[in-house]
């Protein structure tokens, strides 16, 4: 066990002494955040700080008393293992509610014409105004992903189906992005299959590359 998480679990039982609501109790709680804080599971999605605000709640919530879920219990994981796995399940849960949004905002719509009977059906995506000029992060990206220097991108496909890689996802889902619906039309597979995909094995290699650059 490293010398953090020994730091960790003295503040935890140290924590656990004294009251709910306590100063004592608020005092070591805020010493734990701080020290895992760093430690914790990063994503460059928007819904994140939502997902990491829960994520203290419950912190906070069952460190020392089972309020609305499990209790921490310090001899089956570290702090920051209990918390990142916490996390990362709210993070899925936003990313479900995402897909769903979209997918209602993206649905089509019928147009009215001005005698108020339909006029023609059309896609509310396609009235958006065009995308601003691309952040410069993004043309970084698109580099990174297009040379593949190491071949891990290309290297990195779904179980029998060698085409479609790491890098070809990364490439089609970069502003102006191919919907998940047009990639499953053209690919033959489910949304699932392709965008599950996405989270387990691209994401994670799209977040180092953020990471490396300083971008999260």
């Amino acid at each position: 066990m490293s010398d953090l998480d020994n730091q960790l679990r003295q503040l935890v039982e140290e924590a656990c002494q004294h009251p709910p609501g306590s100063p004592d109790r608020q005092k070591r709680l805020t010493q734990i955040i701080r020290l895992v804080s760093g430690k914790l599971w990063k994503e460059p999605v928007s819904y994140y700080q939502d997902a990491l605000q829960q994520t203290w709640v419950f912190f906070c919530q069952n460190l020392c008393e089972a309020t609305t879920g499990d209790r921490y219990n310090p001899s089956r994981s570290t702090v920051t293992t209990w918390l990142n796995y916490y996390l990362r399940r709210r993070l899925q849960d936003f990313y479900i509610e995402t897909q769903k949004q979209l997918t209602r905002t993206a649905s089509v719509q019928v147009k009215t014409s001005r005698s108020g009977e339909p006029d023609e059906v059309v896609n509310p995506v396609d009235t958006l105004p065009s995308d601003p000029d691309i952040p410069p992060i993004l043309d970084e990206v698109r580099t990174w992903a297009e040379a593949d220097e190491s071949g891990e991108l290309r290297r990195i496909h779904i179980e029998e189906h060698p085409h479609i890689t790491c890098r070809e996802l990364i490439l089609r889902r970069l502003p102006p992005e191919t919907s998940w619906r047009e990639l499953s039309q053209e690919f033959g597979l489910p949304v699932s299959t392709l965008s599950s995909f996405y989270q387990r094995q691209c994401l994670p290699r799209l977040r180092k590359f953020g990471e490396s650059q300083g971008y999260i």
